[in-house]
């Protein structure tokens, strides 16, 4: 059996990971010739790191990933602690520790791990075909890709999505636009192995430790999409989104490197019911576009790689019965990661004003019993509890 991945990102060599744990040949064909991850970090939560583990990466992930051991909130004005409280409840509660991480560092631990005469840059799929000999992937540069089954992994523009589902959807725009980058950890800003967040007027500002002595920033703030915006004017553009916020916040600033800091317009699209068509099957963004606000993108995405994975190692009826089984595992769950993001986004950045005023109130009087159940809830509803 031969499976054709399209994407060479977290979900595509994930899933081709997973595909050769169980014994099934995978070729991987990247649009671009060079990868380069878009965001400077990823939240690996547990589900998403027990999915890695299963593909042998334990050690790799422990590697690269940042020790967080805490999570606080502060008053964006006064920088004023709301609650501060330890994750170690999380890590017992569901057997596995968070881990953030550069995004450039995930996507050479997958491909590192991955056969590199297996994977073929330069290769933009334009469409495909279901035959009676399997898959067929057509190229732009005239060539094509013959295998049993297909996954495309091709991101959240996905080519092939509209092939699967039989209908085109948009992505709908958030309302915030985030900045995120890399900066050296700095004890003046937060704790070194805390994810430290100011909170105010329906914005967010963030820090949290990755491997190599480096935070993880981010900036949100509500705004119009296609503002005059870029790198170049980020500092000004940030001072003046955060004016009057907590000294912590003017020194991140001051502090960061506009040149690789990332500005990005946040979309999400609605949930699809049909993931999958014959033998072609949706996998990561292409299948669930999410936004950032619950941290499981990437997770979800290395989620869909070990269901596909083990429902083809499982069931003994084919490829078209297996793929369905993956759909019917993924939807539902997929479809609450999507509308949890959503439902957080609009309490974190204040589009529901009543919701998020309260939010602030409750952050007052956190245990980080609340935070934690609910992270447990997600985490404990991935294939590998």
């Amino acid at each position: 059996m031969k499976a054709i991945v399209i994407g060479g990102g977290i979900g595509g060599l994930s899933a081709a990971l997973a595909l050769k744990r169980v014994g099934i040949e995978a070729h991987v064909y990247e649009a671009v010739t060079e990868i380069k991850p878009v965001g400077a970090a990823i939240s690996i939560w547990p589900n998403g790191v027990k999915c890695l583990n299963w593909l042998g990466l334990n050690a790799a992930i422990q590697r690269i990933g940042g020790p967080l051991n805490s999570m606080a909130y502060r008053d964006h004005l006064s920088d004023v602690t709301l609650t501060e409280f330890s994750l170690e409840p999380l890590v017992n509660a569901v057997g596995e520790r968070p881990y953030p991480v550069a995004r450039a560092e995930l996507q050479n631990l997958l491909l590192n791990a991955w056969d590199s005469e297996q994977i073929t840059f330069g290769k933009r799929v334009s469409q495909v075909e279901a035959t009676e000999q399997g898959i067929i992937a057509y190229f732009d540069d005239g060539s094509q890709a013959l295998g049993d089954f297909l996954v495309a992994a091709d991101g959240t523009h996905s080519v092939i999505r509209p092939w699967v589902t039989g209908e085109t959807r948009e992505r709908r725009y958030a309302g915030y636009v985030n900045w995120n980058g890399l900066v050296d950890i700095d004890s003046a800003l937060a704790p070194s192995t805390q994810w430290t967040t100011w909170v105010g007027e329906g914005k967010r500002v963030s820090l949290m430790p990755v491997a190599g002595n480096r935070f993880y920033f981010f900036f949100d703030v509500p705004l119009d999409k296609g503002l005059a915006e870029d790198r170049s004017t980020a500092q000004a553009d940030l001072r003046r989104y955060f004016s009057g916020w907590a000294p912590p916040v003017q020194a991140l600033i001051a502090q960061l490197n506009p040149d690789t800091t990332n500005r990005v317009e946040i979309h999400d699209i609605e949930p699809f019911q049909t993931l999958v068509k014959g033998r072609v099957a949706l996998l990561g963004d292409a299948a669930h576009s999410t936004t950032p606000d619950i941290g499981q993108g990437g997770c979800a995405a290395m989620e869909d790689a070990v269901v596909l994975a083990q429902v083809l190692q499982t069931h003994s009826l084919g490829i078209e019965d297996a793929l369905l089984r993956y759909q019917n595992k993924r939807v539902e769950r997929v479809t609450d990661l999507v509308l949890k993001a959503r439902k957080r986004c609009d309490i974190t950045h204040g589009f529901d004003s009543v919701l998020t005023a309260a939010w602030y109130q409750e952050l007052k009087t956190e245990t980080g019993e609340r935070v934690i159940n609910g992270m447990c809830e997600t985490i404990l509803g991935g294939p590998l509890g």
